[in-house]
């Protein structure tokens, strides 16, 4: 782990905090990279939080993660196991999540930040070493609902 590193990733996070409604706009509006937004349900209740975070793709995988360690929407994904991924255009993606723990699979989904939009894909390049002691991967798995479940609902 890396002060530095914590640091840095602290005072970035804090910022795209900051500028959410304009980065949102934007997103709305244009897309941005690999930027989704994932829903997923708060662990003390109180509804969904909702965050824009870079999918990941490695092979026939999908990612989520966070570089510097668990973070409020890493520790509800984790609890909920489950969440709900948004593209800007609207599209909607119902998906499971597992923690990754460290090995290969792991290594794969910390490589694939280079898919990050820029300045991002930079960052997490230089800050590589930290990225891996401390981040928090999730593999992200489509749930799909078989074709014969009736969706009319009874009257009543």
């Amino acid at each position: 782990m890396s002060a530095f590193w914590r640091a840095a990733f602290r005072a970035t996070y804090w910022m795209l905090a900051a500028l959410d409604p304009l980065i949102r706009w934007y997103w709305d509006l244009f897309g941005l990279g690999n930027v989704v937004e994932l829903a997923v349900e708060r662990r003390g209740g109180g509804g969904d939080r909702s965050r824009l975070v870079g999918l990941l793709r490695a092979g026939e995988r999908l990612y989520l993660g966070h570089p510097n360690g668990p973070v409020g929407w890493t520790n509800d994904l984790e609890a909920a196991g489950v969440g709900t991924i948004r593209w800007p255009d609207g599209r909607e993606m119902r998906v499971s999540a597992q923690r990754l723990a460290a090995g290969m699979e792991r290594g794969d989904a910390i490589r694939a930040t280079n898919q990050h939009p820029f300045p991002g894909n930079l960052i997490y390049r230089l800050g590589r070493s930290h990225i891996r002691a401390v981040s928090v991967f999730f593999r992200i798995t489509p749930i799909e609902l078989p074709l014969d479940i009736p969706i009319d609902r009874p009257a009543g």
